[in-house]
């Protein structure tokens, strides 16, 4: 089922999701069972499975020579979605990033996500690798979300990069794109931010899913600021506890979020690495009972491994 169908027939009722990492090479399954076993007693209607960019590495050859190898790191999205629908009956919504694809890359994976009855994907740019001062696209890929997108509409539409192909399968796939309550990094300003969102949804975008944030009213405000730019698909809030002091520091240098004083003063007073954790799981449970309370169609959790913490919060609060 699709994901905008969900939501249609919980009629205003709050769901629940998670997104998962696939494991690093060399890592099993097992790792993404023991993170969702604890949480499916919630009944979440569907999982994100992220996706991720090839890095390169330099191999030293015996000549002395280094070479430049292209490794991914953390392989086996599909077969992670095909697993998870397969052990728990849920929805799994796939990640599609431009950066390390080609067009052709991303056709492919449609294709076979859509043979697997998937029926849901998150269209996303993808960050820059760790050592460009800028997202870089694959030679032959995407270089923008929206593109992406406008390529998934055209499969929907029976339309394959393959032009000689006449009467092409159509597939069904509902497209959910992100967003940034606090504005994406790179946009000029929250105007020009929310014009390129709403350009995605033009070109075919179904739902919206927020970058994690700590500050609800921020949520609350970009809801009313996509209203008024005529942007009215549903917005799940993206959620995730901090649990460790060093947090303070790197989720607003990565993510670009702000952290609200209130949040980071109670943190700093904390004396020991346990209650900066029950803290930040406070934290996250009242922000969830006041997204529930006001009418959030999902809340999305980034779980990171961590389903231990993220059972606890989703407990207190459903």
């Amino acid at each position: 089922m699709k994901v905008t169908e969900y939501f249609k027939k919980a009629k205003g009722q709050t769901l629940i999701s998670f997104e998962v990492l696939p494991p690093l090479k060399g890592g099993s399954m097992k790792a993404i069972f023991d993170t969702l076993d604890p949480l499916m007693e919630f009944k979440p209607p569907f999982i994100d499975v992220t996706y991720h960019r090839q890095e390169f590495i330099y191999k030293q050859r015996p000549s002395g020579y280094y070479e430049k190898t292209a490794i991914r790191k953390r392989p086996g999205t599909v077969g992670i979605c095909a697993s998870i629908m397969h052990r728990y009956g849920v929805d799994a919504v796939p990640h599609l990033i431009c950066g390390g694809f080609t067009k052709e890359d991303t056709e492919n994976a449609l294709i076979d996500l859509s043979f697997l009855n998937v029926q849901n994907v998150l269209c996303l740019r993808g960050d820059a690798r760790k050592f460009d001062g800028r997202f870089i696209p694959e030679e032959g890929g995407h270089k923008y979300a929206i593109d992406l997108v406008k390529q998934v509409t055209d499969m929907n539409n029976g339309a394959y990069l393959d032009g000689t192909i006449v009467d092409g399968a159509k597939t069904e796939f509902c497209i959910g794109i992100a967003g940034y309550p606090e504005k994406h990094f790179e946009a000029p300003n929250k105007s020009m931010d929310l014009e390129f969102t709403r350009q995605k949804i033009d070109a075919g975008a179904d739902y919206i899913v927020t970058q994690m944030f700590f500050d609800n009213e921020k949520y609350f405000q970009y809801v009313e600021d996509c209203k008024e730019a005529g942007i009215t698909v549903p917005i799940v809030p993206g959620l995730k506890p901090i649990t460790k002091a060093y947090q303070l520091n790197s989720l607003p240098r990565l993510f670009f979020v702000d952290l609200p004083d209130a949040l980071t003063k109670e943190m700093m007073k904390a004396k020991a690495k346990d209650a900066v954790k029950e803290i930040g799981i406070e934290w996250c449970i009242q922000q969830s009972k006041e997204l529930k309370e006001r009418g959030a169609p999902c809340l999305h959790y980034y779980t990171m491994g961590d389903s231990e913490t993220i059972r606890r919060i989703v407990k207190a609060v459903f």
